[in-house]
């Protein structure tokens, strides 16, 4: 497979032993970095890119640019953080830099703006990259809103049902220690429930707390990381969900990267670093050396079923006729509409599956609470 090497300019020549694509990311240590301005969200950074984009396509240089998107930003503490970078950059440092040493903005993000500095494509990566944002938004937006209502339920319910067995019970048990009779099986269970619910709820609580301690020891180590993403992927019908939206945010990082002409084992490396779920990180930390070693992508990604078969197959093709930019957009438009269904779906199931729960775990409650009450009045008739 060919490798387009990229074009290096005087100054990225004399900066290569620092900038280049070939260091390791986790020792590189930048000597000067910019103060913290606080959160730089993903809404102001699609703004922010769009807007320089704009103004680079229409002749202005990166200075002024950046003055002028300045000024359109209503918060003082973003002000503050672009009016930096203008600082920075009549100090010499390249615009690629001073982003990375922000820490505000993802590896994908600050490399991307490196390739457009370096091939002279800076405005085109611009516009990539708002577009990627805005995706990454909507695609944000669909999952929220697919989950949001279902929780709401499930909340409510919850607090109504802990309000009924610390409140309702207890009252209903007052009454039945005056009747000298035994209580039907139904009701002593839920007094039994009611009579320990703190119990259980402190349970419950330090099981949870446990687990958030647990996760924040270990979520650095490799073991731990590979056996919880592996879990979480084996849940049903989330588990599918979840890969798909990593596989639709792998697909639009590649199809950004190839349209700027990267090298595709850099595409894979940085790529690897906009991945969250360990699984997918281990799997193309293998496929990017595989690839150093002459093997096709195709090849390579076979050997993880965290990948789609279709996905592979198209890929496959793909590396026949060199259209890969072309199917990695296909594949991202397809997981997205995959996950637009499914999230569809789920919410549209869990909605009355929910309510159907909330209705009999009350209605458990009430009846085993009138149970008595019918048998008394029954037996004075």
């Amino acid at each position: 497979m060919q490798v387009i090497q990229l074009p290096k300019t005087k100054s990225s020549l004399k900066k290569q032993k620092n900038t280049g694509f070939d260091i390791n990311l986790s020792k590189f240590v930048s000597s000067i970095s910019l103060p913290s301005y606080g959160q730089f969200s993903n809404k102001k950074k699609q703004i922010f890119y769009n807007d320089l984009s704009v103004l680079l396509s229409s002749g202005i240089n990166l200075v002024s640019a950046l003055n002028l998107v300045s000024n359109g930003f209503k918060n003082e503490k973003d002000k503050q953080l672009i009016n930096s970078f203008v600082i920075e950059l009549t100090n010499g440092l390249s615009f690629y830099e001073i982003l990375k040493n922000t820490n505000k903005f993802s590896p994908y993000e600050y490399y991307s703006i490196k390739i457009g500095e370096e091939t002279g494509k800076l405005k085109e990566i611009l516009t990539e990259l708002s577009g990627y944002i805005n995706g990454s938004i909507q695609q944000k937006r669909k999952v929220v809103g697919a989950f949001s209502y279902p929780f709401v339920i499930l909340l409510t319910a919850i607090i109504a049902i802990a309000f009924m067995l610390n409140f309702i019970v207890p009252m209903f048990e007052e009454i039945f220690l005056r009747f000298d009779k035994e209580l039907p099986f139904l009701t002593q269970l839920v007094i039994k429930i009611s009579q320990n619910f703190a119990y259980y709820s402190t349970v419950i609580i330090l099981i949870i707390a446990l687990i958030f301690i647990v996760n924040i020891l270990l979520k650095k180590n490799e073991k731990y990381q590979f056996l919880t993403s592996s879990l979480l992927l084996k849940i049903p019908i989330f588990g599918v969900l979840i890969n798909k939206v990593i596989l639709a945010r792998f697909c639009l990082t590649m199809e950004l990267l190839l349209s700027a002409k990267t090298p595709l084992v850099e595409c894979i490396r940085l790529s690897k670093n906009m991945i969250g779920l360990f699984v997918f990180k281990k799997a193309l930390s293998k496929i990017e050396l595989d690839i150093y070693a002459g093997e096709s992508l195709h090849d390579s990604m076979q050997q993880f079923k965290i990948f789609d078969i279709r996905m592979l197959a198209l890929i496959k093709v793909a590396e026949e006729v060199n259209k890969m930019e072309a199917i990695f957009k296909q594949l991202k438009e397809q997981f997205n509409n995959d996950i637009e269904y499914q999230t569809g779906i789920i919410s549209s199931i869990m909605e009355p599956m929910l309510i159907v729960f909330i209705g009999l775990f009350v209605g458990m409650i009430l009846v085993s609470m009138y149970l008595p009450i019918f048998q008394i009045s029954t037996s004075f008739m």
